[in-house]
């Protein structure tokens, strides 16, 4: 389940993402009444095997039984906020157009990532290069942008308008593109080449795992046109704790 809205005096809203149909809309009918038996099946980040009937506007959830609860990831904040951002990229970059089951995949091995392992950001950037390969955004990393030539091992530029890196001549000729150093592309070109097992070894410091995470937040919310919500929860979250 994507996201969901209270409906009527006891029904649910539900915007799910399945295997078989891609992005759908249903309603939960009775879900909040105390003896639901639909509504623990029914839980954020739940992977839910569902029966649904096609209603007149909106599909119709008639059973549901939990498959993965992934429980840590309703017992701490910070898997929540991290969980809740995945589940937001999806949501933004999707629209109800039929069966894509390797995004599916995508969303349920993340969610199982981020409910596993105590750090969270190769899964979620792992998540994030992925996502974008998937979706027709794959940002160039190993040839110059603007003028296609190889880029060397130095610092560079990127812009999300062109697509990816810029080499330093034709960085400058660029409006609104970022710095990037060497460091971050190094990492931001292992994550789009590895499988998750090979990911898993990059152990970059804490300044490059800023900027890698603020060039991927650049890029996506330029895609989108609009901000998005859940890297601010992110933020009070990890100041709360800190």
């Amino acid at each position: 389940m994507l996201r969901h809205s209270d409906y009527g005096e006891a029904d649910r809203l539900l915007t799910l993402f399945t295997r078989e149909q891609g992005k759908l809309r249903a309603i939960a009918k009775g879900v909040r009444k105390m003896q639901s038996r639909k509504a623990g099946h029914l839980e954020p980040f739940t992977q839910v095997a569902l029966m649904l009937a096609q209603g007149h506007d909106l599909w119709i959830v008639t059973q549901a039984e939990a498959i993965e609860s992934l429980q840590p990831l309703r017992e701490d904040l910070t898997r929540i906020g991290y969980a809740g951002y995945v589940v937001e990229l999806l949501d933004r970059f999707t629209y109800e157009e039929g069966q894509h089951w390797q995004l599916y995949n995508l969303l349920v091995e993340t969610l199982k990532r981020l409910s596993q392992e105590e750090d969270a950001f190769v899964p979620v950037r792992f998540y994030e290069m992925r996502l974008l390969d998937l979706l027709g955004f794959r940002p160039l990393l190993f040839e110059c942008a603007s003028c296609g030539k190889a880029i060397q091992a130095e610092d560079q530029y990127f812009s999300a308008e062109r697509g990816g890196v810029l080499c330093p001549n034709c960085g400058p000729m660029v409006n609104e593109v970022r710095p990037v150093t060497i460091d971050a592309l190094r990492y931001l070109r292992h994550f789009q080449r590895s499988s998750y097992n090979e990911a898993k070894r990059a152990t970059p410091i804490k300044e490059t795992r800023e900027e890698v995470e603020t060039l991927l937040n650049y890029y996506l919310t330029y895609l989108l046109e609009r901000d998005l919500n859940s890297p601010e929860v992110i933020r009070q979250i990890q100041r709360g704790s800190s």
